[in-house]
């Protein structure tokens, strides 16, 4: 019996992985369609507001904004700001440490909410994207699933929501202020 099981589980596992690593292949080059979050948000909201663009339909300044904002170290790193971690552990606070990197993984891949076996699955996923994604890649996905307000989904929807602009016009001081709304979409508004 124990044998039988641990087959079944091996191959349960490594389903999953090879499931992961199609996608991750695929969307290195194919918007990601949707995900859990947007599902969710879709049902409890009646609709959400999502607009995929690609890199070069997006305001330089906008990647800019969210990398200042939101992962300083973004292209000095594999995935892991291991100096915002320790900052964090030592500082015993709630405060995340969560690379943009990090966030696409939980965003595209995985679901919300504080789990050790959703944080388990990040850390293994997340290596896998910064070898496979170019850091332009990360971004463009990141600005294109991330929530910028209730139910506004990515860049251009945001754009259009608080601004009435496409994301490739929008000026320095509106993608900063998008920027800014990223670690609380909620709580915050841009417009």
């Amino acid at each position: 019996l124990w044998r039988v099981v641990t087959k079944w589980a091996v191959r349960v596992v490594g389903g999953i992985a090879a499931l992961y690593a199609v996608l991750i292949l695929l969307f290195s080059f194919v918007p990601p369609p949707i995900n859990l979050y947007q599902i969710g948000e879709s049902w409890r909201l009646g609709g959400i507001e999502k607009d995929w663009v690609s890199w070069e339909e997006i305001a330089p300044v906008m990647g800019r904004s969210a990398v200042a904002a939101e992962d300083a170290n973004f292209c000095n790193h594999w995935g892991f700001d291991m100096a915002a971690i320790r900052e964090a552990i030592e500082a015993g606070s709630n405060r995340g440490a969560s690379t943009i990197s990090q966030q696409v993984v939980k965003n595209v891949f995985l679901w919300h909410g504080r789990s050790w076996v959703r944080k388990a699955m990040e850390a293994v996923l997340t290596p896998v994207v910064e070898l496979v994604w170019s850091k332009q890649r990360i971004v463009e996905v990141y600005l294109n699933v991330a929530e910028f307000d209730e139910g506004v989904f990515g860049v251009q929807a945001a754009a259009q929501h608080h601004f009435g602009v496409d994301a490739k016009d929008l000026s320095a001081v509106q993608a900063a202020r998008l920027a800014a709304v990223l670690p609380d979409p909620k709580g915050r508004s841009a417009s």
